[in-house]
């Protein structure tokens, strides 16, 4: 399956890819994923919760660099994660490529992923878009807050709308538009 997201962080790129390189500051940006050791040749042993519809999965995972050239070619990522209970797996290839941004570096993620055994099974296409889209955002602004010191974002990029805080106005208001009508005096009579 091939899952495609992009995001942007307040940072060069240059700062960028010295953070994707760094499993200690990454690893715990990934939601649900512990950093175990860094092996002498590099990988990256990790531990990962996940859940794939109704069935929550803890996987064992390899994570090797593969590419880090650091000019225009992206960062690759190779990823073998295994069930701990021997229900599955999953092989992962992910490529980063960091870019000039409006306010720091874009990140053009692509990643390949392909899941055996029980993994395979729930591993649903709808199922692994909205949970991969939930995990990207999640890595995206835990980068955003570690690298968010590097570059303050200018003054003309619009703050998001606080939703929560859009719908309680319009309820309030609703509200005491009802009030005042119902507690309004009527012509001709008493209030």
């Amino acid at each position: 399956m091939q899952l495609e997201h992009e995001f942007e962080v307040p940072a060069s790129p240059a700062e960028t890819l010295a953070l994707l390189r760094d499993p200690q500051r990454v690893v715990p940006c990934i939601p649900g994923a512990t950093l175990v050791e860094v092996t002498p040749d590099g990988t990256w042993k990790t531990t990962m919760a996940v859940r794939l519809g109704p069935v929550g999965m803890d996987f064992n995972s390899d994570v090797r660099i593969v590419e880090q050239d650091g000019g225009s070619s992206p960062v690759r990522l190779a990823v073998q994660s295994r069930d701990k209970r021997g229900r599955g797996g999953a092989e992962v290839s992910i490529a980063a490529t960091l870019s000039p941004g409006t306010y720091g570096t874009r990140v053009a993620m692509a990643t390949d992923v392909s899941f055996s055994g029980q993994a395979a099974q729930l591993g649903r296409p709808s199922v692994i878009t909205d949970l991969s889209k939930r995990l990207v955002d999640q890595f995206a602004d835990c980068l955003d807050k570690q690298l968010g010191s590097a570059f303050p974002a200018p003054a003309e990029v619009a703050t998001p709308v606080n939703g929560l805080a859009l719908l309680r106005a319009a309820i309030g208001s609703t509200l005491r538009r009802a009030f005042r009508i119902r507690h309004a005096p009527r012509e001709g009579g008493s209030a």
